[in-house]
């Protein structure tokens, strides 16, 4: 079970990741629909783990984790994407994603990949 802040400019995905994530036995302590809110809330939060999604309208999701990677350079943080766009990920993964989920997703595909992440 992890502390989990929600990073998503859209509400409902956000709502829906809750949920999911919940049900799988983990805490989500905060959400955000800005980069900049993520990062504020990043550090006075401390989560175990962000999901975070890649296309947001004021700073896009890499430069979100890339910031986020300097302030807590073992931070873990799951990219979550509308596409498989493979440069996304392939910068994701190089910037110290954990790991990524395709949207749509399922529950099990979800807390799948944030005990992965929360083992790592």
């Amino acid at each position: 079970m992890g502390s989990l802040l929600l990073v998503d400019d859209a509400a409902y995905m956000r709502r829906l990741i809750g949920i999911m994530a919940k049900k799988g036995g983990h805490e989500v302590v905060g959400e955000a629909e800005t980069g900049e809110q993520a990062i504020d809330l990043f550090l006075r939060l401390s989560p175990d783990l962000v999901i975070l999604d890649i296309l947001m309208p004021d700073m896009n999701g890499l430069a979100v984790l890339k910031k986020i990677k300097e302030l807590k350079s073992d931070a873990k943080i799951i990219m979550c994407t509308a596409s498989e766009q493979s440069h996304h990920v392939q910068e994701a993964i190089s910037s110290g994603a954990k790991g990524y989920i395709v949207k749509p997703f399922t529950q099990e595909s979800l807390n799948e990949k944030i005990n992965a992440a929360l083992a790592s």
